[in-house]
């Protein structure tokens, strides 16, 4: 064959592969289509109420409570997100905790109206002390007619936000607020105080009272970032701010007054800074608990914290968060398309029980009390060692983390110690990272091993604090593997 004619030929024929993959229905360009430059991000968000009848239990104290007053309503506040392929929830409910069986109900629901993989919804507590009782603590227990309200309420969130999502744009950023944490956890100059409930001495006391003469030093450090994600439509309504803040909560309610504590009080709050929005679709502003195990509001050394009233304190830490949050969304780089990715695995950790001598001791301590509401620490603490004793030897936990573009949501089970946190934001192998605490159920405290070694209220064996002492450990090591597989996830 002619060379000079088989070149000419071959030119031909690469012009025409050239002029084909250039039209417009070319396989080339169909990718490029369904590629991210025409994908549609999208965002939607809801709210639900969850508020409990009054005369219904409330939790948060060594004995039980009841509602005689609604100062305001707790709700489920859920943010929907949609890349085009993928969808994620986030869902935050205003109870101290919540069972990762009710939160399971909720999610199958919510799947089966929304079509969003279970695997895909994020559900947690805020943590706040005035809400309904949706887990059995010390001496309160929830009913199941109120477990049953809660699934069904909080799938409807997720619902109601999938159903509100429009195009959107997302960001997120960062504020600073340390005067509102500090460490509970302090180290004293002499033993007086430090005996715990089951005959021996910590090394470390919670809440150890302003200006306490005998305060040495905290026992950890803090985490004064507020992590701020928010969803705006293409038309610039707003729709969702979260934020997350390492503050175990606020507290100082009126008497037997159901509230959401400062986390419902930062929402109000973002709604005045940011809008109503669109009024078919009002804007939900969403206050998240970080890793604040062993943080809360009280600056012991110096007193400063002086509240004037109920409520007034939650108002101003509210107000002073939701300004710093303001001012990340007013910097905020906006963008119109982010990849959406979840990761989650069910691990099995130990639960610490009492040992034979252990148990028979709280079962002596038991069987001298005569009243029917406990009031003496040993006895309360007597009576949980009781009930961990039938506690299964291993328990399940869901380690579960999102990948929103460059930014990571860690979400945890517990109440999770802020050096934890703090590791895990280093540690991340994304630009940007928080943690949900009470997240996907509630499996207590988590101090480190080292904490453990000290002692403290949060150490001290109750359904309120069981899981082993190298927990930490084994949840970290599997929230890090989960992250570092999304970061390398398109």
């Amino acid at each position: 064959m002619n060379t000079a004619f088989l070149r000419k030929q071959l030119l031909f024929f690469a012009a025409l592969v050239l002029l084909w993959c250039a039209r417009p229905d070319s396989a080339a360009a169909q990718q490029k289509a369904g590629g991210q430059e025409a994908r549609q991000f999208k965002a939607g968000a809801a709210m639900s109420v969850i508020t409990p009848p009054i005369g219904y239990s409330i939790n948060g104290n060594m004995q039980d409570g009841k509602i005689r007053q609604v100062h305001d309503d707790t709700h489920a506040k859920a943010i929907v997100l949609d890349d085009g392929e993928n969808k994620l929830a986030i869902v935050v409910s205003d109870l101290c905790m919540v069972y990762k069986e009710t939160l399971d109900k909720a999610k199958k629901k919510a799947h089966e109206y929304s079509g969003i993989p279970v695997e895909n919804m994020m559900m947690s507590a805020t943590h706040t002390h005035s809400s309904g009782t949706a887990c059995s603590v010390f001496q309160s227990d929830p009913s199941p007619e109120y477990l049953d309200f809660l699934s069904e309420r909080i799938a409807d969130a997720v619902i109601r936000a999938n159903n509100n999502l429009v195009p959107a744009e997302i960001g997120w950023g960062k504020g600073y607020e340390a005067t509102q944490v500090h460490n509970r956890r302090w180290f004293m100059k002499s033993d007086e105080g430090m005996t715990n409930p089951f005959g021996g001495v910590d090394k470390v006391r919670m809440n150890p009272g302003i200006q306490n003469p005998n305060l040495n030093e905290p026992a950890g450090p803090i985490d004064p970032e507020i992590s701020v994600l928010s969803v705006r439509s293409l038309a610039g309504e707003p729709i969702a701010v979260l934020g997350n803040y390492s503050l175990h909560y606020v507290g100082g309610t009126g008497g037997g007054e159901l509230s959401a504590d400062y986390f419902g009080m930062f929402g109000k709050r973002m709604k005045e800074l940011r809008g109503e929005g669109n009024p078919h679709r009002p804007f939900v502003g969403i206050m998240s608990n970080g890793t604040s195990g062993d943080i809360n509001n009280i600056d012991w050394r110096s007193g400063s914290w002086k509240p004037t009233g109920a409520y007034a304190q939650m108002n101003r830490v509210a107000n002073l968060v939701a300004a710093e949050a303001n001012k990340a969304v007013e910097g905020m780089q906006y963008r119109k398309w982010v990849p959406l990715l979840s990761m989650q695995k069910e691990i099995s950790l130990g639960v610490r029980k009492p040992t034979p001598a252990e148990l028979k001791r709280a079962e002596d301590i038991l069987a001298k009390e005569t009243e029917k509401v406990l009031t003496k620490r040993d006895a309360i603490y007597a009576r949980e060692s009781v009930l961990i004793n039938k506690f299964p030897d291993k328990v399940p936990l869901i380690i579960q983390a999102f990948k929103i573009g460059d930014l990571a949501i860690s979400a945890i089970p517990c109440e999770v110690f802020v050096e934890i946190g703090l590791e895990i934001k280093e540690k991340s192998p994304f630009a940007s990272n928080f943690t949900i605490s009470l997240a996907n159920g509630y499996n207590g405290y988590l101090p480190t091993p080292k904490q453990h070694s000290w002692g403290g209220y949060e150490t001290w064996r109750a359904r309120s604090s069981y899981l082993e002492v190298n927990a930490s450990e084994k949840i970290t090591a599997t929230l890090f593997s989960l992250l570092n597989q999304l970061k390398q996830k398109p």
